[in-house]
């Protein structure tokens, strides 16, 4: 991958290695698909047991997504034949931004200043490119850390509109990505969970110059965003477990290149054994 002045990406994380670019931070975030935060990460020793019990954690909640703290510390205390505490395991779950799939009380509560949106979505069915988008957010393991991936995906079609990595779950790689699928096409509805990074009033006003309705999944109910769901399913047990990343960038790689495959090469039953990039651009 290069940019039209032949700037490798390889050239920026060399460059950015030895702190000698002279390309600019947005610049070099753009090539190298990440966020601008993650230019300057530099790796926090994390213990190896508690990387252990995140890593299985993200593999039993990408499994069974309606468990909650309770029933992740039993499973953990199954697998590994001693007690995990649940507190330690509710505290690792906020850290990787799960949380379990189902109702929870004071739903309607609006807390602080943040936006939130309806659930535009009940009863109704992607009919056509473009109709309804969603995104979320997901777990990646690192072979010494972990960093986070959020996709914007076009329902009907399934195609991958953008994604981006980031090693916080600050709202600024959301909005990047935001801005990068809407480079591409403008949904009619834009739907996403109540999290943080959804709520802010810089993410509300990347789409109102565009009239794309906003939609919110109740909260708990990540099964709402089905599509983006199956979507992290793929990409964890037909990429991201067979790997064993060193860094940001190798899961950069991996997942760009499985992710070009999943658009452009992997034929979906449910679309008639047709390509996303097919159903999205009308190609036959």
């Amino acid at each position: 991958m290069s940019d039209e002045q032949g700037v490798t990406v390889r050239d920026v994380v060399s460059h950015v290695d030895r702190g000698e670019t002279g390309i600019s931070i947005v610049r070099q975030s753009e090539l190298l698909g990440i966020s601008r935060s993650s230019i300057y990460y530099q790796p926090v020793p994390i213990d190896p047991e508690v990387l252990d019990l995140m890593h299985r954690i993200d593999e039993i909640y990408t499994s069974y997504p309606f468990y909650g703290s309770r029933k992740m510390a039993e499973e953990l205390s199954g697998q590994l034949d001693r007690r995990i505490n649940r507190k330690c395991t509710q505290r690792l779950m906020r850290e990787m931004g799960l949380e379990a799939i189902y109702p929870k009380p004071n739903l309607s509560r609006n807390e602080g200043e943040h936006l939130r949106y309806p659930y535009l979505l009940t009863g109704v069915t992607a009919s056509r490119p473009n109709h309804i988008w969603g995104t979320d957010i997901t777990y990646i393991r690192l072979k010494n850390g972990f960093c986070y991936l959020t996709a914007f995906l076009d329902w009907f079609s399934r195609y991958v509109l953008s994604w981006k990595l980031s090693i916080t779950l600050e709202a600024e790689f959301c909005i990047e990505a935001a801005n990068e699928a809407l480079s591409i096409g403008i949904p009619e509805i834009s739907n996403s969970d109540q999290g943080v990074q959804y709520t802010s009033n810089e993410y509300g006003n990347i789409w109102k110059p565009f009239d794309v309705k906003m939609s919110m999944d109740s909260r708990g109910r990540a099964m709402d965003n089905i599509f983006t769901e199956r979507l992290w399913r793929s990409v964890k047990y037909e990429e991201v477990y067979l790997k064993s990343y060193e860094t940001v960038w190798e899961a950069k790689e991996g997942i760009g290149t499985y992710l070009n495959f999943y658009n452009n090469r992997r034929k979906h039953q449910s679309l008639g054994y047709k390509t996303p990039a097919e159903i999205y651009f009308g190609r036959r």
